[in-house]
């Protein structure tokens, strides 16, 4: 089993994170890396079903989304190489915040996936995509 782990610290409030990570549909805080963020469909952004194409190359679907436990769960449906349906199988993306305790006024935010096949490939793809999110993420939440 594949799988890739990230973390960042951002100097805002877990509430602030949150409200800006879960609208499935709105990647606006990465336009470094989000190009294009096309929704497919009617169903909302914060309703599980939701599926986006990003890039013109990632088919996504949103699992779960919790919102007590400021967190969700996407599949990657198919892509481009190395994370194509024919590459891998039961991609699972999870992003979640959690408040800093130490300061109210910091969050911690993980995003970290798991798939079955093409493990070595995927995971150094995934890795630097997802690092790059969170960067941007904190970037603009920061300023």
């Amino acid at each position: 089993m594949g799988k890739t782990y990230q973390s960042i610290v951002i100097d805002k409030p877990a509430e602030q994170v949150w409200e800006k990570l879960r609208n499935f549909h709105d990647l606006s805080w990465a336009p470094k890396s989000i190009e294009k963020a096309e929704a497919v469909g009617d169903t909302p952004g914060d309703t599980v079903g939701a599926k986006r194409i990003l890039n013109d190359a990632f088919h996504e679907t949103l699992r779960q989304i919790n919102d007590a436990e400021s967190e969700l769960e996407y599949s990657i449906d198919d892509g481009p190489s190395p994370v194509s349906s024919k590459e891998v199988s039961n991609y699972q993306g999870v992003v979640r915040v959690r408040p800093v305790t130490e300061s109210k006024e910091g969050s911690f935010v993980e995003w970290y996936s798991s798939w079955q096949g093409n493990d070595e490939d995927a995971a150094d793809f995934c890795h630097d995509i997802y690092a790059s999110l969170l960067r941007e993420l904190k970037k603009t939440l920061e300023g």
